[in-house]
Parts: structure tokens; sequence; C-alpha cells
């Protein structure tokens, strides 16, 4: 090999040491730097050449400067922010339900229906009594605005998650529009090159919107040759190179509020079924855990309503009704009362009832047994059958009103009482009711018993002193109901309540352990990623050493070079 040759080997050397100084002092420099990923050097030998019998080396040669980053790791670490993420979320909207549960306190649906059944038993001793009777109509109307008023607060919790998920949807949309814009300069910085360098800093910026967007929605990322990533979510591309598509939100109507819900503006594909990500903690949050637990509390209001009501109506207050008008309206006159299609929320059953006509002057009664055919043989009972029934009665006129509730009226001088409804028809349609309502959206007190409290039923048709059937809505709470799974109503509330606890427990822990297996995750990350000023500082003297060698051999070259001239 020729001094020339000597001389510029050594040259190329020195370039190529103040280039691994520079990518050790770029380390260094971004050793804090937020979502940096360590940079390497990549050295390789220079080709030989054969000279005579020999094969000489001719030095060093710069090959690139890539990442040092494992791309399987990172995959894991974006399927672990997804999971944590979502455990996130979906713990937050736990703690938010457990602090509307704590602040009704004293107040509680259990404890205000309790109260409101000791006030029935007060006038069980004194039916007569209008003074109690009025206190438990107010009794009746605390626990019904105790539980509109837990409603509406979780209704809230509910549609303030839609803030949340515009918010999280704007910021994915925002990612997905930096990862679309960085991928052409990437593949163009890495394609002009003669090297096998990396555009790191670009890629790095990448991984980073990357890592944000798996918090948000679980993503599947694969890379291409030339340096673009596409980016998928389950099935659902997000972007295709230069090519996305954007996260919309779409309104719905769900449990009685407006809520909105998470599409792709390509395909339209919902994003409500994701595996994971804080969008899906959301999501969850709002349609299981707080949609879940107002499914459980119309349950137990729906059945303390109905069963309630079916008792009540069986009964007779201290005085009886000129006029009626059912609360609930039938859509079709025509179809069987127990058909869900004639729009009742209550379903009554095969049985029957009995109408009790009494003539004020006189004080003389006549009680009439009002069959309800629903045992689905023959012909079953319908408005237009019953409104066929009730006019049958003397002194009695029924007929359909143009909302389409039953009105019943009685002759003049003459009132009309219920009893004995084997059929929770007079339950279902809304007569001879204490509450108003189907479930915890519409609870109310009956308006004619608001007005006066007299038309309690607390008798059972023998006389103001009558307290019997008060008898039995008084230990209301203790009977089981089949649409309670046979639990009380107080097991159940208390089932229901037990239940968010040991939810937010469960989820609480699940956090706890996604956190963990993310922290572990992150550990190996920042060991082989992430940058260490010990080794980079060993590095600067290793290439410092390096440099000052080559510069010898240049040295040396340059006094050769002075020998051979004074020959």
């Amino acid at each position: 090999m020729s001094l020339n040759a000597i001389l510029s080997m050594s040259c190329r050397a020195l370039e190529v040491f103040t280039t691994g100084i520079h990518v050790a002092g770029n380390n260094i420099a971004n050793a804090n730097t937020p979502g940096f990923v360590r940079e390497e050097l990549l050295l390789a030998e220079a080709p030989p050449f054969r000279k005579g019998n020999l094969i000489l080396g001719t030095g060093v040669l710069a090959v690139g400067i890539v990442q040092s980053i494992d791309n399987f790791l990172e995959a894991r670490i974006q399927d672990a922010n997804s999971d944590t993420s979502a455990a996130k979320a979906n713990n937050t909207i736990y703690k938010q339900l457990e602090n509307q549960i704590r602040e009704l306190g004293e107040n509680d649906l259990s404890t205000s229906l309790n109260n409101f059944l000791s006030s029935i038993h007060d006038v069980v001793n004194q039916p007569e009594s209008t003074t109690l009777r009025q206190i438990l109509v107010q009794q009746g109307t605390q626990f019904s605005k105790n539980v509109s008023l837990f409603r509406s607060r979780v209704d809230e919790l509910r549609s303030a998650q839609a803030i949340n998920i515009n918010s999280l949807v704007d910021e994915a949309n925002s990612l997905l529009d930096q990862v679309t814009d960085l991928n052409p300069k990437i593949a163009q910085l890495e394609a002009a090159g003669e090297l096998k360098s990396e555009a790191t800093s670009l890629r790095s910026q990448r991984l980073t919107a990357l890592n944000r967007l798996s918090e948000i929605i679980p993503i599947d990322v694969r890379t291409r040759s030339n340096g673009d990533v596409d980016v998928y979510s389950g099935s659902n591309y997000l972007i295709l190179g230069t090519t996305s598509q954007r996260l919309e939100t779409v309104t719905a109507v769900d449990r009685g509020i407006q809520i909105h819900n998470v599409q792709l503006s390509a395909t339209k594909a919902s994003l409500n079924n994701l595996s994971g990500g804080e969008l899906k903690g959301i999501l969850d949050g709002r349609d299981q855990v707080l949609g879940g637990f107002i499914d459980s509390l119309d349950q137990y209001i729906s059945t303390t309503i109905f069963e309630f009501n079916k008792i009540h109506a069986s009964g007779e207050g201290l005085v009886g009704f000129n006029s009626l008008t059912s609360e609930h309206a039938i859509t079709d006159a025509t179809v069987a009362l127990n058909n869900t299609a004639n729009g009742l929320k209550f379903i009554p059953t095969h049985g029957s009832f009995e109408i009790k006509v009494i003539n004020k002057l006189s004080g003389l009664a006549e009680t009439t047994r009002i069959n309800v055919d629903l045992d689905g043989i023959g012909t079953d009972s319908t408005l237009n059958s019953l409104i066929a029934s009730l006019s049958a009665v003397n002194n009695i006129t029924a007929s359909q009103t143009a909302k389409g509730t039953l009105q019943i009226d009685a002759n003049s001088n003459f009132e009309f009482r219920f009893g004995d409804d084997t059929s929770g028809i007079l339950a279902a349609m809304g007569l001879n009711t204490f509450f108003s309502g189907s479930d915890s959206t519409n609870i109310g007190i009956n308006t004619n018993i608001s007005k006066d409290s007299r038309l309690f039923a607390a008798g059972l048709g023998a006389g103001p002193a009558d307290g019997r059937n008060a008898v039995k809505l008084s230990g209301f709470a203790e009977k089981t109901f089949n649409s309670l799974a046979g639990e009380s109503l107080d097991s159940f509330y208390n089932s229901i309540i037990s239940g968010v606890g040991q939810g937010s427990a469960a989820a609480g822990a699940l956090l706890d352990g996604f956190n963990g297996f993310l922290d572990s995750l992150t550990n190996q990350r920042a060991q082989f990623s992430g940058v260490s000023l010990d080794e980079e500082a060993i590095k600067l003297i290793e290439f410092q050493r390096a440099f000052q060698a080559s510069a010898r051999v240049i040295s040396t070259i340059d006094e050769m070079f002075g020998i051979l001239l004074n020959i």
C-alpha cells in the first residue's frame, strides 16, 4: 500500500471517529428528551485489495446511523399502553359512580323507601287520619325525588363522557395526521442517502405519536421497506402509507340520553368494540358500568312501582272515584292486553278484578267482577273488550280517550272503587295506583293521591278504620319478587351497591396489574433504547483515542513524506 493510500485511509478514519463523537454527543444532549431513541453509528471494515501476494485492508467505513430499537418490544409496549389506558379510564368511571352513591349518604334509596313504608305503618294504626296520610304522601314524594335526582346524576356522568370522547377523537386525528405527514419525509430522507442511515429524529417523532395513539386506541404498526408505516386498529386500516382515515363521532340515544359513538370516516366501521385503549375504557364505562348500573336501578324501581301498585290497586281509600283516567295509554285497542305491541310498560296476566259501584245517597254498593282473559286460549281480553265489560256495569261508563287512555265515569250520585285485582291490569294501566311512571326516569306520585290523600288505599272495603291493605303495603320491602331473581327490594338494592364496590375494586386491581406490566416493559425499553450517560462517556473516550491514534498515523506519514523528499 502506498503512503497516499495510508494517508487517505487515516483521513477517512478521522471523519468516522468525528462522526462517532457527534452521535455520542447527540445521545448525551437528548438523554432527557421524551421519546428519544438512542442512536448508534454502524461501522464496517472497508473492502480490502490485493497487492501481490498480500491482501491489505483499507480502513473503516461509517455504514450508517440507526436507532437502537427493538420493534417487537415497541409493539408489546403499544399493546400494554392500550390495556392500561382502558383500565385507567374504566377505573375512573367506577370511582365517579362510587362518589355519587356516597353523596346519597343517609338518603340512599333503600333508606328512603323504608322511611316511606314506615309512614304506611303509622297509617295502619290510624287509617282515618288525614294528617298521617299527608305525611305518607310526602314520604312517597321524597322517595320519588331521591330516585329522580340520583338517576339524573348518573345520566350526567354518562353525558359528560361525550366531552372526553370528543377530545380523544380530536387528539387521535391529530396524531394520525402527524404520522401521515412524517411517512413521506422519512422515506425521502432515507432513500436519498448513499448510506443505510435512518431519519432518526423523524422516526422518534413518529414513534412518540404512535405510542400516544396506542393509548387512545389499540393499533398494529407494520413497517414498509421504504420506511413508511401502515397502521391498523383491529381489521380496520388507519394509515396506509400517505393515506389515512379519521375518527368521527356519531350521536345516538341510549337509555334516554344522547350519547356519542365513534366510527371511521371512510369505512364507517364502528370503534365501540375495540379491544383496548382509553376510548374503549370510556365507552365501556359509559355503557356497561354506568349503563349497567342504570339498568339495575330501573329494574329495582320498576319492580317497586308495579308491585306496590298491584297491592294498592286492590284496596280502597276513604273516598271513591267519580271519574278516573288511566295513566298509561294503549296504542291498539284491538290487541291483547298482555301483548307488548299495545304500549304498556307493565304486563298484566290472566285474572280478574272487582269494581264496586256505590250509591252516595243510599250507601248501597254493587260489586261486579271483571274478568281479564289472558290465558292464550280463545279470544284474549283487549282494551275494547275491557271497555265493554266495564260499561256493562250498572251506573258506569267506560271509553277510550283520544290519547289512548281508559276513562271510567260514574253516573250522578254514584262513585266506584276497586278490589281484589289478581291480573295486575289496574297497576299496568295506572288505575287506583300510588306511584306514577315506569322506571327511575319518570317515577312520581299519582296526581289523584297528591291532590287528595284520602284516596290512599289503606283498606279492603270495611270502612274508614280498615287498614288491612296498608298492612300489606307496609311489609312490601320484605317480599321477594321474580323480577328481582327471587330477592327482596332491600336485598336487591344492597346487591347493586355492593356490585359497584366489587367492580371498582376489581377495576383497580386490574389497573395495578397492567401498570406493573407496562412499567416492566418500559424499563426494558430504557435499557435497550435509552441513553446511558456512562456508556456514552466511554464511547466518547474510545472515539477520542481512536481519533488521536489516526492523527498520529497521519503525522507519521507526514514525516515519512519528508524523509522521501530529502533523499
